[in-house]
């Protein structure tokens, strides 16, 4: 097969459907090529040794990268976000069909912005689009905040509902989502669960390091580490609020934030003003490097706003958790929290809820050293027999060849 990958994030931007993907796919004897933008996430500065021109073309591992112009942005500016958004949607329609070969199959991922683009292509090289929704629109973009006009949020409602029901295949990460666009009329017969994998190739477990542990102030405390980004939909407030109670109840307890975002200085200015002891915030680690870290933690933390939205929701840093054989605190209802439940790999917990985190967090420490190494074997072994990337590229594999030599469109 001939595929192409529209995706507004790749490496080196962390994204486990970026490089990774592509190579898999690509080792399996099919020709990948990539349609991007300039490297900006999740800072939304350029990556070093880029700078925004109309286009860019790059052979990234033996994989042809087409990058066009978009407006770096990632804070809290709702307007800048969607400029964002929307001029890397503007330059892939205009300047995509003049960078990329025929393909045929074009894997979108996630944005419905993009179907414009894709819609193009596909009616020019008479390919097929499969759509890999990891957010739901409109309320992924509602919930963050960034759009609180009631027009606009009409129209991207029913430009969202158009969008999905352009794509002649819908892949999704949870169930949830599944039964939420069936119910937005997309037809139950041309949408799949793929669970989401991890990056593999560059987060890689690692053995404890004790003078890395003695360096950053972990040695000798009971360790619960959230790792990733630090914005307004994570709910972070209550981590603060569950490390005040875990002074008197779990004494040993230290909260560990590694990651940048929107929301990390304002957490980190508010644990000053509170007085904290028990919360450290290190830097974003590359990926390559986060096992290091991992592996000092005793628990690992999955934390997201209590909104309907994200009990339909799998964090993606659940796959990377389980992967690294760690006990979870998953404070999410929903998906996330029966997958981690049907993998016997931690505890859940309400979110945004600093008493039930505490509960959780002394439930944990309270457990015996091998009790709580059982737990993450049992999330490593489930990760490697439903998670792992093996699995999911031959199910996306399957799939595309499916819908390839399937003949017109399935819409």
């Amino acid at each position: 097969m001939r595929i192409l990958l529209l995706t507004q994030w790749f490496q080196p931007e962390p994204t486990s459907k970026g490089l990774p993907f592509a190579k898999a796919l690509a080792g399996r004897g099919h020709y990948v090529e990539v349609l991007t933008g300039f490297p900006n996430y999740p800072g939304g500065k350029l990556y070093p040794g880029y700078r925004v021109r109309p286009w860019q073309q790059e052979i990234m591992e033996g994989i042809p990268v087409n990058r066009v112009a978009l407006y770096p942005s990632h804070d809290r500016s709702g307007l800048r976000r969607m400029a964002n958004y929307l001029s890397f949607a503007l330059a892939a329609l205009t300047l995509g069909p003049w960078l990329v070969s025929r393909p045929e199959i074009i894997h979108v991922y996630n944005l419905v912005t993009l179907i414009p683009a894709a819609l193009l292509l596909r009616w020019i090289f008479r390919a097929k689009v499969l759509l890999d929704v990891q957010d739901l629109w409109p309320e992924s973009v509602i919930n963050s905040g960034m759009l609180n006009n009631r027009l606009l949020h009409r129209i991207l409602t029913a430009g969202s509902i158009w969008a999905y029901r352009q794509a002649d295949w819908i892949t999704v990460q949870s169930p949830g989502f599944q039964r939420a666009l069936i119910q937005r009329g997309v037809s139950s017969d041309r949408i799949e669960v793929i669970y989401n994998w991890c990056n593999e190739a560059e987060q890689r477990r690692a053995p404890r390091d004790g003078a890395l542990a003695q360096q950053l102030g972990l040695d000798g405390r009971f360790n619960v580490l959230f790792a990733g980004t630090m914005g307004v939909m994570q709910g972070l407030d209550t981590v603060l609020e569950a490390a005040r109670l875990c002074h008197g109840r779990v004494p040993q307890a230290q909260f560990v934030l590694i990651g940048g975002g929107v929301e990390r200085d304002r957490l980190e200015a508010k644990a000053t003003a509170m007085g904290l002891t028990n919360v450290r915030f290190l830097p974003r680690q590359p990926p390559d490097g986060i096992g290091r870290f991992y592996a000092l933690a005793d628990a690992l933390l999955v934390h997201l706003k209590d909104d309907p939205l994200f009990q339909i929701t799998i964090p993606s840093k659940t796959q990377a958790y389980l992967y690294m054989g760690k006990p979870i605190i998953m404070a999410v209802r929903g998906d996330a929290a029966e997958l981690v439940q049907q993998a016997g790999a931690g505890l859940m917990c309400a979110p945004e809820d600093p008493v039930a985190l505490t509960d959780a967090v002394a439930c944990l420490a309270a457990m015996a050293p091998e009790e709580r190494e059982r737990l993450g074997r049992s999330g490593a072994e489930f990760y490697a027999r439903n998670l792992s990337m093996e699995a999911g590229v031959d199910r996306f594999e399957r799939r595309m060849q499916q819908i390839v030599h399937c003949p017109g469109p399935r819409r």
